[in-house]
């Protein structure tokens, strides 16, 4: 795994986590004790007996971490402005066991953003995944629909997994592709 941080971390209450890379969820139980490997976009990974977890950012008291607050908007924000910060926040979602991205990994395909008329918004995301069989696919949706669903005035979210055209490493940004060693 890359970027081993390895902070030692007892859990100060019950906690919801996603084991990786199953991408099925549990309960990891206060005083339990394990390891923070990796704390991006708000998420972290936490290394438990033997096994890697995945914590989300609003349970980050949990690990005794500030809580990820929802991003701000301009006033009277343009369908533009919320675009961009739907890009900002999908740039917050991490693949746990790569510590890219979405966007920078290439795996979105698509945002669109549509005035529903009431100052709401609803947004429409294509992504795909580095591999189709990816466990944690759901979990990666989930985390993108959950960024984009708290941006203020937007009340509809959906985050589609397509498969054409398959994903491949082209797809990364030439950042993505030095930090990953592809390049």
């Amino acid at each position: 795994m890359f970027g081993h941080m390895n902070e030692p971390v007892t859990l100060q209450r019950d906690v919801r986590a996603i084991i990786i890379p199953a991408g099925e969820a549990l309960t990891l139980r206060e005083g339990t004790n394990g390891f923070i490997t990796q704390a991006l976009g708000g998420s972290f990974t936490v290394y438990v007996e033997g096994n890697l977890f995945r914590v989300a950012g609003i349970d980050a008291d949990a690990l005794g971490k500030e809580p990820t607050l929802p991003p701000e908007v301009p006033e009277d924000p343009t369908d533009h402005d919320i675009e961009e910060v739907i890009w900002s926040q999908l740039k917050t979602c991490y693949d746990p066991e790569i510590p890219v991205n979405i966007v920078d990994l290439g795996l979105i395909y698509r945002c669109e953003v549509t005035p529903l008329g009431n100052g709401e918004r609803s947004v429409a995301v294509d992504m795909t995944l580095t591999a189709p069989g990816c466990g944690m696919g759901d979990v990666l949706v989930a985390d993108a629909q959950e960024k984009i669903a708290v941006i203020p005035t937007v009340s509809d979210v959906r985050v589609e997994l397509v498969f054409d055209p398959p994903w491949n490493q082209t797809m990364m940004s030439d950042e993505a592709r030095l930090q990953t060693g592809l390049m």
